[in-house]
């Protein structure tokens, strides 16, 4: 037999009193696995690590982690179309925040982070090199920085901790401290680098970007309840310094090259060539476009009403060239759609012409109800981003409003918004600044993060339960009644 250390999940202790003499593979979902005499064994560092960059693929899904950061704000919504994307109400539970601590991709999650803090502690146990387990570092950060922001809890073990007992705990407070630890150990390490479209590893400027992330969204992890928060100077600060030490790096002018092969300028952090972006369209366009989609996600008409028509941000038509994928556009896709030779596609279900509506209704929509949003293009797509240097400019931009420099922050933000073709801002106010975030980084995952820093989560156009507590999901029935030291976040 093995033993399997329990992190937070009863199927360890399933697998446990279920085995016999038979060859058993464990499915692994937070857990380290020990040799029969319970003690740690060491893995090679080099391929441990490899692993840990392929895991981060997690985050290329449409479900789970991203779900929970996407489907929860005002950018996106995930109609029920018949019986398509109902799935007993999951779905729209997330658009709603009417979740509870069974919820399906709520549970996966924290399984799925909780597993990868563990796998990079894996490696920094394994005698690394000091630039290893500076990667190591930085990637146990990086999955403890989404606990931090959905959960407000991580599971802490050290990979010789004694089989089956209770894993430590880390609040909010510890877990972001940890997380801050590991990432100014990982910088005096991490080489320096510029931008990449191919890199899937840990640079300098990525723990510059996730230090300035993790300390812009501080007052919100260490303030009790949903707020208001308060922005100490000396933060935001640490914030701009962490932005302006990045080298290397610029705006690209050509918004829509940053999800493509041949981003030369924001790239920062991307995902492994074995976790592509393909979900992206899949999980938005329509059976019938080319390539076919699963007719799921869109956005809602207000959100696309925030876009002037020459922001090229809104999109690129489709070519229509008989080239591959040349009937799906960039940006937003509204109206009628059409093959890549231009001809107007038919819907084959109901053989009428397939047009995208503004309106969608989050329950009861039609098969063509929303409009579809891409920003990876199935002709020239290649690795996903992470992380981009918009993001950090408009972090620098924020943390410049925040600490009362509005002048400075407006002419920022007028930078971004000249190379992205849109016309200047007269003034900048957080709710301004919280819309071309929005404009910026659509679909990208931010979208619940800079809701509650901003204070708009619990008024978004599809929340029913508008109770503050729903700021942090809630910790796993199936964690809690694993591990007695994690505690339940309140209000579930």
């Amino acid at each position: 037999m093995i033993k399997v250390l329990k992190f937070s999940s009863v199927a360890a202790l399933v697998l446990l009193g279920s085995a016999s003499c038979t060859d058993l593979k464990v499915k692994e979902i937070d857990s380290v696995v020990q040799s029969s005499d319970g003690k740690f064994r060491p893995i090679d560092p080099t391929s441990g690590l490899l692993g840990a960059y392929k895991d981060l693929s997690a985050y290329t899904d449409q479900a789970n982690i991203y779900a929970l950061g996407s489907h929860t704000s005002g950018e996106m919504i995930p109609p029920t179309r018949g019986t398509d994307w109902g799935d007993n109400g999951v779905w729209r539970s997330l658009d709603q925040h009417t979740w509870n601590s069974t919820h399906g991709q709520v549970t996966d999650a924290w399984y799925q982070l909780n597993q990868r803090v563990s796998k990079a502690t894996i490696v920094l146990a394994s005698n690394p090199s000091p630039a290893q387990a500076a990667e190591a570092k930085f990637i146990r950060a990086f999955n403890m920085s989404h606990l931090v922001d959905m959960y407000g809890q991580a599971i802490f073990r050290k990979a010789t901790d004694a089989a089956l007992d209770n894993a430590e705990v880390l609040d909010r407070a510890k877990a972001y401290a940890q997380v801050l630890t590991d990432l100014n150990e990982a910088l005096a390490v991490l080489p320096e680098a510029g931008p990449d479209a191919t890199r899937f590893t840990a640079t300098k400027a990525a723990a510059q970007c996730l230090l300035a992330r993790m300390i812009l969204n501080k007052a919100v992890y260490t303030t009790a309840g949903s707020g208001p928060y308060t922005f100490a100077a000396a933060d935001m600060d640490a914030v701009i310094s962490n932005i302006d030490a990045m080298k290397g790096y610029s705006l690209d002018n050509s918004y829509f090259n940053n999800f493509t092969a041949g981003a030369n300028k924001e790239s920062i952090l991307m995902c492994h060539p074995d976790g592509n972006p393909q979900n992206r369209w899949r999980m938005t366009l329509h059976y019938d476009q080319e390539p076919d989609g699963w007719n799921g996600f869109t956005t809602l008409a207000d959100f696309y009403g925030k876009f002037e028509a020459k922001d090229q941000r809104i999109g690129i038509p489709a070519k229509k060239d008989s080239s591959a994928f040349a009937g799906i556009g960039k940006g937003f896709l509204r109206g009628q759609q059409f093959t890549k030779n231009g001809v107007a596609i038919i819907e084959q279900r109901g053989k009428t012409p397939l047009v995208f509506t503004d309106d969608v209704p989050l329950s009861g929509a039609g098969v063509k109800q929303g409009i579809r949003l891409i920003k990876y293009h199935p002709a020239d797509a290649k690795q996903y981003n992470f992380m981009r240097y918009a993001e950090a400019y408009l972090m620098k931009v924020e943390a410049l409003l925040r600490k009362g420099d509005a002048a400075g922050a407006l002419v920022a933000v007028n930078v971004l918004r000249t190379s992205r073709g849109a016309s200047q801002l007269a003034a900048l106010t957080p709710d301004v600044l919280l819309d071309e975030r929005r404009r910026e980084l659509y679909w990208e995952g931010y979208g619940r993060t800079d809701e509650i820093r901003f204070g708009k989560y619990t008024s978004g156009p599809g929340v029913v339960n508008k109770e503050g507590y729903t700021t942090l999901f809630p910790i796993p029935a199936a964690a809690l009644a694993s591990n007695p030291n994690l505690k339940q976040n309140p209000g579930y």
